[in-house]
């Protein structure tokens, strides 16, 4: 097959999408006769058939199926470059893909709607999760990502913001148990740690090592459930100290720790970070950021390392 048969297969892909001539035909902007015109060449080129068709439709048969799943994985790539040529504009308009832990939506929210409001051209895209979005196939334009320095190839990573993490309970918890004396003698106060046999977070870890394991009654597998857990009076969980200041019904059990805290970093890839849109984006969070509190030593916001 050649190079300009990629419209035939892009067309039979299509049809195996949607499972009938005229979705795909609308699908592509083209008419229901091209649609069938691609199929039929490209099974004739192949010498196979790739659809079975009935009276509701087509459906691939294995060559198809085959070859459509490597027709779906070069769409989809093809897809992803496409957001990474579209970041290397110079205005600031079209799609900005964030990426980010979901337990930072609470703190990135606010800046990422005023953000929009000075920038109603910009459709903004926030996607949160564990995994790690590849930057280099145009999965995300920039990415805020917490633990040790980011290590990627062909990535800028900036030193940001240092997150705070104090051990907390809710006030109803603490009526019911009262306080710990210390955290070297903790009694019966219950914990909520980890559920991880080796734990990625720095806090998490230093409970693993230093609690003991009889008082951690209660485990999770993400920081994201352990808030709630602890607001729900289940124990004595980790929080950061952005979210919980000025909560009348938590309480701060004991104050951060330099061995809690958990470090951000800014990532961008090499191609768009120098784009209009990826250093608006990076100078308006920046400077937003100055207004959130900072632990002590930490000076903030930082460069490009």
């Amino acid at each position: 097959m050649a190079f300009n048969d990629w419209d035939e297969v892009r067309t039979a892909y299509q049809v195996a999408r949607l499972g009938t001539v005229s979705g795909a035909a609308q699908a592509l902007g083209v008419h229901h006769a091209t649609v069938i015109r691609h199929v039929d060449s490209l099974e004739a080129k192949l010498g196979t058939k790739l659809f079975q068709r009935h009276a509701r439709g087509y459906t691939p048969t294995e060559a198809g199926q085959d070859l459509l799943k490597v027709a779906q994985s070069t769409d989809d790539q093809l897809g992803q470059l496409a957001n990474r040529i579209k970041g290397r504009g110079n205005e600031v308009t079209g799609e900005l893909i964030i990426t980010s832990l979901a337990v930072l939506a609470p703190l990135l929210s606010p800046v990422l709607a005023a953000f929009r409001e000075e920038h109603p051209e910009v459709t903004i895209k926030f996607l949160t999760d564990e995994r790690v979005f590849r930057l280099e196939y145009g999965e995300a334009h920039v990415a805020i990502r917490a633990g040790s320095p980011p290590d990627q190839p062909d990535n800028v990573v900036q030193k940001f913001y240092m997150q705070g993490f104090a051990l907390y309970a809710s006030q109803a918890y603490i009526d019911r148990h009262g306080l710990p004396d210390s955290l070297d003698d903790v009694g019966d106060h219950v914990f909520i740690g980890s559920a991880e046999e080796t734990p990625r977070a720095p806090f998490f870890a230093w409970m693993k090592k230093h609690i003991p394991a009889r008082n951690i009654g209660f485990q999770v597998n993400q920081i994201t459930a352990a808030r709630p857990a602890m607001e729900a009076g289940l124990g004595i969980g980790f929080s950061t100290t952005w979210s919980e200041q000025q909560r009348e019904d938590i309480v701060q059990v004991f104050p951060p720790r330099p061995e809690w805290n958990s470090q951000l970093w800014l990532v961008t890839h090499v191609d768009l970070h120098r784009t209009a849109k990826v250093q608006t984006f990076l100078s308006f969070l920046k400077d937003w950021a100055t207004r959130w509190p900072v632990m002590e030593g930490d000076d903030g916001p930082g460069t490009a390392a």
